[in-house]
């Protein structure tokens, strides 16, 4: 939200996890002017972008380094959201970054 500073009227698609279906997730949503959608019950392919990613973290990274403390783990996952975003390369994005893939569909769209 920081980041993007999106419309209102952004979906955002999750899964069932308690986390999604807090009230105060909820709330922070609506206060945004975002749109809930969630997957089926079990349905992972509903959401395999995500799921995805985190495959990605858990396996490349996570399951490789020993966290000592909640705070590394914290800053280590930020560490491969930057790494996933700015870095590493996609096949499904013609061998772009996730930024540089979004960057240059904004750019064929006129919007950039």
């Amino acid at each position: 939200i920081t980041l993007r500073n999106p419309p209102s009227g952004l979906m955002f698609h999750s899964d069932q996890g308690s986390q999604y279906t807090s009230q105060r997730f909820g709330n922070l949503l609506k206060q945004h002017g975002i749109q809930a959608s969630m997957s089926g019950v079990g349905a992972c392919w509903d959401n395999a972008v995500v799921e995805r990613f985190f495959g990605s973290l858990k396996n490349e990274w996570l399951l490789k380094v020993n966290h000592l403390t909640r705070q590394a783990m914290k800053e280590d996952v930020e560490a491969y959201i930057r790494y996933y975003n700015h870095e590493r390369l996609h096949t499904a994005n013609g061998n772009q970054t996730p930024v540089e893939f979004e960057l240059s569909q904004l750019n064929l769209s006129g919007i950039a």
